[in-house]
């Protein structure tokens, strides 16, 4: 599949934004239509990833190698770049991606992964230790899924009550510090396990690469979607996971405007 034939023509708006937490970040240009490709493209039917106009990636350890002006020149609005996982790891690509992104004007966000085994007290300081407060980053994200490759964790599956109090006990410290609500990351799986439908009061960034998110997450609204993990952008080196905003490009501005750091 192709992105470049159906939204090439899109028109775009100027936005206007710009980032800091220590490294300079260019400012916001207008969104550009996404230039990307697929190693294994999926049919979603009527609600397609090319309905929506504004897109990015999510990026972490495994892309080695990313020229982020190329990648915004190929319509890499925004990033979310991994930073932490559990209560002692960071991700050892974070700060570059992080500088990067910031200089070639993508708007950039900071997530973390989740583990049961360490409280939500101390994931959510090892996150703040690590995660600047720049000026017009994205939300924090809290990535919650179960992790069946750990070799502490993997079987520690609490109930979804356990889960859902750790989640409010995170999402609520670092809120407080950002002064963002954080968005939630989920998959279908542990959407419907922990009964994240009744979890009210927070964005969600949903993954689902197989269904549409109407037929993934029934009734469930969204602000991400995480469409694709074997995105072919140029500019970055290998896959890599792809993202549709849910709206249009004046949608875009003006929640960028209202969620993004002051």
């Amino acid at each position: 599949m192709t992105l470049r034939t159906t939204l090439a023509a899109l028109l775009v708006v100027t936005l206007a934004a710009c980032g800091g937490g220590g490294d300079q970040a260019a400012p916001l240009g207008a969104p550009i239509a996404p230039n990307f490709s697929d190693n294994d493209p999926v049919d979603f039917g009527r609600q397609n990833p090319a309905n929506y106009p504004v897109h990015g990636i999510d990026a972490a350890r495994f892309q080695t190698s990313i020229d982020w002006s190329q990648a915004r020149r190929n319509g890499v609005n925004f990033a979310f770049i991994k930073a932490t996982e559990g209560g002692d790891l960071l991700d050892l690509a974070f700060k570059d991606h992080w500088r990067g992104a910031g200089r070639a004007g993508v708007a950039r966000g900071a997530y973390h992964f989740y583990y049961f085994c360490t409280t939500p007290e101390v994931q959510a300081r090892w996150f703040i230790k690590n995660v600047p407060r720049s000026k017009g980053m994205l939300p924090p994200v809290l990535d919650m899924e179960w992790n069946p490759f750990s070799p502490t964790c993997a079987h520690r599956r609490p109930e979804a009550g356990v889960v859902q109090d750790e989640m409010r006990r995170w999402l609520r410290i670092v809120e407080a510090h950002y002064g963002q609500r954080p968005i939630i990351y989920t998959t279908p799986k542990f959407y419907k396990e922990n009964k994240l439908a009744g979890f009210k009061g927070y964005e969600y960034w949903l993954r689902t690469t197989a269904e549409s998110p109407r037929e993934a997450y029934p009734g469930q609204s969204w602000r991400f979607w995480q469409y694709s993990m074997t995105g072919l952008i140029d500019g970055i080196k290998g896959e890599v996971d792809l993202n549709a905003f849910n709206g249009n490009r004046a949608d875009w501005s003006a929640w960028l405007a209202a969620r993004g750091h002051q």
